[in-house]
């Protein structure tokens, strides 16, 4: 296990050597605190809805540490609100998760402002070393990392596009995906003190480069971090229950917001497109999906992800 973590270590930081940028996406967080470690002459870059979320005080601190430039991107309600149209019009998309996009719209925005042209963001991590906590209950997680290595996308991909910044995705380097294939499962989610650790083998190859309370801290999603999950409510209250019960659509909705980013999208994009001969169709709005596919980049469904 001393082995594979050190090794690890070793291919990360050379992985980021190699990949050279000059911004960071900065939550605080274990993957973007080992980037940050990793090139500390990086202006790095955190947003925040109203200075709320954790991200806030886990980037300082870890900031303070590494001696780095650090810079907060505050975002108020009206602001994010107001951002959504054109975030839906970059990634052609009504996906529940748009909070999530939004934090990283605001920071490749700023980015871009700043002058920053290639930035880094710690996609691929939780993927890789099974960070979500719904990986716990899957049956066969090797089968199911190795598929999804196969199909990651991420939406700072297209966001950059829109703006002309590179995107560095140091975790999604081949390097990384190589080795984060061969290491067992049980090195990746394991119980320590009492508690069920998604990411172990990434946090003991770390413990010795940062502060305790960033190696082992909790696995928060990236709209809760940034506070932008507070939308959620503020949105929702934007479709009353009789707009949200005459939807004559077939899309299979899971809330008010989901309507409400629908609504968006066909004002912004249009009609939904349909499959082509090559693809599927999406259970939940009847978009085009890639064959054996398990998540519709539309309106984010999500199917079964093992093989039909």
């Amino acid at each position: 296990m001393n082995e594979i973590a050190t090794n690890l270590k070793n291919t990360l930081v050379n992985t980021v050597r190699r990949n050279s940028y000059k911004g960071l996406l900065f939550s605080g967080g274990l993957d973007t605190s080992i980037l940050a470690a990793g090139n500390p002459k990086i202006t790095a870059i955190t947003v925040s809805l109203d200075s709320v979320g954790e991200d806030v005080y886990y980037s300082k601190s870890l900031a303070k540490v590494l001696d780095i430039k650090h810079i907060f991107r505050i975002v108020k309600v009206d602001e994010a609100i107001e951002a959504i149209p054109e975030t839906i019009r970059i990634l052609k998309s009504f996906d529940p998760a748009i909070p999530n996009d939004l934090t990283v719209y605001f920071g490749l925005k700023f980015a871009k402002k700043l002058g920053i042209d290639r930035i880094a963001t710690g996609d691929g991590s939780d993927e890789l070393f099974a960070g979500y906590s719904f990986m716990r209950d899957i049956d066969n997680l090797e089968e199911y990392i190795e598929r999804i290595t196969k199909k990651m996308s991420f939406s700072s991909n297209d966001i950059g596009n829109f703006f002309g910044v590179k995107i560095i995705q140091p975790f999604i380097d081949k390097n990384i995906v190589d080795f984060a294939l061969q290491i067992p499962v049980d090195l990746k989610i394991r119980k320590c003190n009492g508690k069920v650790w998604g990411k172990w083998i990434l946090r003991k190859a770390f413990e010795d480069v940062l502060p305790k309370d960033i190696v082992w801290q909790g696995k928060r999603p990236l709209e809760v971090g940034s506070g932008m999950n507070r939308l959620r409510q503020v949105i929702s209250e934007k479709v009353s229950d009789e707009e949200f019960k005459e939807n004559t659509t077939s899309i299979k909705f899971i809330s008010k917001e989901h309507f409400y980013y629908y609504k968006i999208y066909k004002e912004v994009i249009g009609e939904i497109p349909k499959p082509n001969t090559n693809e599927g169709e999406c259970l939940g709005c009847g978009a085009g999906m890639k064959k054996n596919g398990f998540h519709c980049k539309v309106c984010g469904y999500v199917l079964d992800w093992r093989p039909r």
